[in-house]
């Protein structure tokens, strides 16, 4: 069997990783010859790259180490090999947002976040697969290939999506961290069946120039990291803002809402979120009901005005002519914008503003309000092939993400410590509005009073 290395991030974190890089205990050269390894050896099962820049990761490193050895210090991520979505450009590697469609005049160049990547001194090691345009949230792609969940060797699992490529590629330690987008949950979603944990801040946050566009002023540009501490250290190095502290566990005060959110859930999350909130209520976290209503108007919003983007972003005549080159599903779900009306949209536009206002001020006395990520562990693959049961599965993985799109809201998925033998769950925090460094916050508290989830053994899909 072929030997497996291990990963150069372990269980250690981004903390650890930068120390030892500056006590030269481990080169950026060293960390990324050995996650090519582990991609080499472990994604011909798991497929969560669309490609791998292994001479040009290699070349980069090497300069990086350099560069520290002549006393340049870039910051704490200096040497860290990542992984960037395929919706994002990246000089010198192909994109494809996850389609066989050309969109090189659509795709642009290269953007602000890929450049702080740079500029923290990150190894890119390539490109993670998408869902078509990122119009999906299962994880299904048949364009390029669907990533395999790396929690279950036995059942095909799905990964979610739309970053279902950064989500394994992250649990399966084939990357320190990895660049995703969420314009519904497709950061969170991945997060949670993955085991991992997701950020999606305030639209904005990152700039969205240099990423393929499903819906502009919903897109939003996040991070799938091991842990809320790993996510917290790579936003302070990206953004120069100040890193993020846990608060005092007896001052978090955390909404639970009263409908919706909890609403038919698969016994095991119900589980896993009541043990969860036991936890933090018994640690001195205080969990009082909040009432939000205006959650279920995503039903109407999101099947609506995401295939009118897309058709808006890609244009009727070329969409008209290569959508039978499409996924089906993503065609099908696309092919629903072009009968959406201009007075349709701007009505439903005008909901959304009204709604966030009404939101927002239900935030008061609140550092964020609590609710499962999604209301089933990964589902195998193969209860897609009902397609009345792909519907429910599809409505329930974005019921409950969705809702901080809409109100444009940062929001994070922090797994919760399972089992062995368990599938992950996640456990969803939502903040207000432009409160990101807040949502961080939070969820190195609860990190802190529940614990880091374990970590997939991926061994056994080695070919």
């Amino acid at each position: 069997m072929v030997a497996l290395e291990n990963d150069p991030l372990g269980r250690e974190g981004l903390h650890e990783f930068a120390q030892r890089f500056r006590n030269g205990e481990i080169s950026s050269e060293q960390a990324t010859r050995t996650y090519l390894s582990r991609i080499e050896v472990l994604d011909p099962s798991l497929g969560a790259f669309q490609h791998v820049a292994a001479e040009q990761a290699l070349k980069t490193a090497c300069a990086i180490d350099m560069l520290f050895a002549a006393g340049t210090d870039l910051g704490p991520l200096m040497g860290v090999p990542v992984a960037v979505k395929d919706l994002f450009v990246v000089d010198g590697m192909p994109t494809t947002a996850g389609s066989k469609m050309n969109i090189d005049d659509i795709a642009g160049e290269e953007g602000p976040l890929v450049r702080s990547l740079r500029q923290a001194g990150c190894v890119i090691l390539g490109k993670t697969k998408t869902v078509e345009f990122a119009l999906g949230i299962t994880g299904v792609s048949s364009a390029h290939g669907t990533p395999v969940n790396p929690w279950d060797a036995q059942t095909p699992r799905l990964p979610g999506g739309s970053s279902s490529g950064s989500g394994v590629a992250v649990a399966a330690g084939l990357c320190a961290f990895a660049i995703g987008s969420d314009t519904g949950g497709s950061v969170r979603v991945p997060a949670a069946f993955n085991g991992i944990f997701g950020f999606k801040p305030t639209p904005g946050f990152f700039s969205t120039d240099g990423a393929f566009p499903l819906a502009p002023h919903l897109d939003t540009p996040g991070l799938l990291t091991r842990t809320a501490r790993d996510t917290a250290l790579a936003i302070a190095a990206l953004t120069g803002k100040p890193e993020a502290r846990a608060f005092p566990i007896e001052v978090l005060r955390l909404g639970v809402p009263q409908e919706y959110f909890f609403d038919n859930l698969d016994p095991v999350v119900d589980a896993q979120i009541k043990g969860a909130l036991e936890a933090l209520s018994a640690a001195g976290c205080r969990l009082s009901p909040v009432s939000v209503p205006e959650a279920r108007e995503r039903e109407r919003y999101f099947p609506a005005v995401l295939p009118a983007c897309l058709i808006a972003t890609l244009g009727r005549d070329r969409f008209l002519a290569a959508c039978n080159q499409m996924d089906p599903i993503v065609a099908q779900r696309a092919a629903s914008g072009l009968d959406v009306t201009a007075a349709d949209y701007l009505a439903l536009e005008a909901q959304r503003t009204r709604s966030r206002r009404s939101v927002s001020e239900r935030f008061s006395g609140f550092d964020g309000w609590v609710t499962p990520t999604t209301t089933t562990p990964p589902p195998p693959v193969t209860d897609l092939d009902d397609g009345r049961k792909a519907l429910e599965l599809a409505l329930g993985m974005t019921r409950n993400t969705q809702p901080a799109n809409y109100f444009a809201c940062p929001a994070v998925s922090i797994p919760l410590p399972q089992k062995p033998g368990c599938l992950p769950v996640g456990l969803q925090i939502i903040c207000p509005e432009g409160a990101d460094v807040q949502a961080l916050s939070v969820a190195l508290t609860i990190e802190q009073v529940i614990g880091s989830s374990m970590a997939p053994d991926p061994a056994c899909f080695i070919r």
